[in-house]
């Protein structure tokens, strides 16, 4: 996927306050967002940026931390980079599509099968009703 380059007054044009410092500043909102204790049955959820899809209902869970969990992603539609801003290593998630900051990715907890948990911030991401059919993997 190629990057989706814009401006900061043009992503600042098309979201909230609050979408801009997460997605384009690598904020981090409040525990408890919209998504949190959300899990549909169907559907798929996408950056709330450009609207690549990222993740299918299926691949949320209720990891108890207080964000939208997922232990997979779509196919070359989450990529990484080394996060060092807390004064540790962790693993940031971002689109591929545009490079809006997802959360961060956490490995080895035993939560389940692909021992993945992508901790997500709500206003991150867009719920689609819509099913998705598209291949879905570990992202590390």
């Amino acid at each position: 996927m190629s990057v989706q380059q814009k401006s900061d007054v043009q992503w600042q044009k098309e979201l909230s306050k609050q979408e801009f410092e997460v997605l384009r500043r690598k904020g981090t909102e409040a525990r408890g967002g919209k998504y949190d204790k959300f899990y549909p049955k169907e559907g798929h959820f996408v950056c709330r940026g450009c609207k690549t899809p990222l993740y299918s209902a299926n691949a949320k869970f209720n990891s108890g931390c207080g964000w939208p969990a997922f232990d997979k992603c779509y196919v070359d539609a989450v990529k990484t980079s080394i996060d060092m801003s807390a004064g540790m290593k962790r693993v940031e998630i971002l689109c591929s599509a545009c490079d809006g900051h997802l959360g961060h990715v956490f490995e080895n907890e035993g939560m389940t099968e692909t021992n993945e948990r992508h901790c997500v911030n709500s206003v991150s991401v867009q719920y689609m009703k819509a099913p998705m059919e598209q291949d879905e993997n570990r992202v590390l």
